[in-house]
């Protein structure tokens, strides 16, 4: 049967006018945009198997590649654009939430902060976070940009970022794409450098936080700082 031909208030497009946004699943979502099957299934079942291939899992499908959405029968360039461009507007849409002017008191803030910018990277970043004498954040600035296990930080341009906006305390910040939050040795020597050169120019480092796609590790929460 297809979605033409079920009750009308069982209709992805017709319930979203009739009941909102939230009413609807993630495949009734996808239906939506996708907007037509295919002759043996309708958009929704459509959107049910690209959902499955990706584990039912929106973070692992907002990375799915162009040419993966168009091995589905019913979707070709048109559609596969169409789901891509939602797809990354989700993810700016979280990006562009407010973080400066924030009271950045506790790690778990740091996460809701940088988790969409970097959580479901596939190469690594280096960010630092600059905050005032009350601990708000006035700045972040990515220091550098690596490859799948590791990116350079030079020390020296964190501090000149940080005199720069006249921050008195700072908090560091990368990924991990691997998915795994254990600190590398590197990790920890970086995190023992930038301290010992915070402590020279009076500029405290509150936090250093590893952020993968789920979870982070806070080196302050688990007393490593």
């Amino acid at each position: 049967m297809i979605i033409k031909e079920w009750k009308k208030e069982d209709r992805p497009r017709e319930k979203l006018f009739s009941k909102g946004r939230l009413a609807l699943s993630d495949s009734e979502l996808l239906a939506i945009l996708i907007g037509s099957g295919n002759e043996k299934e309708s958009a929704l079942e459509i959107g049910k198997m690209i959902l499955s291939g990706s584990q039912n899992s929106l973070g692992i499908l907002s990375k799915t590649s162009f040419q993966n959405l168009l091995k589905y029968k019913g979707i070709g360039k048109v559609k596969a654009s169409v789901i891509i461009a939602a797809l990354e507007l989700g993810k700016r849409s979280l990006q562009s939430k407010p973080g400066s002017g924030r009271k950045l008191n506790n790690s778990n803030l740091v996460f809701e902060i940088m988790q969409p910018l970097i959580g479901d990277l596939e190469h690594e970043e280096f960010w630092i976070l600059l905050l005032n004498n009350s601990n708000t954040l006035i700045h972040k600035w990515r220091l550098s940009k690596g490859g799948i296990t590791a990116t350079l930080v030079d020390v020296r341009l964190i501090y000149k970022k940080a005199l720069e906006f006249g921050a008195t305390s700072i908090i560091l910040c990368h990924n991990h794409p691997s998915g795994n939050l254990r600190p590398s040795k590197a990790d920890v020597n970086l995190t023992r450098k930038v301290k010992n050169g915070g402590g020279i120019l009076d500029i405290q480092i509150l936090d250093h936080i590893i952020i993968t796609e789920r979870s982070y590790f806070s080196f302050a929460d688990e007393g490593k700082l």
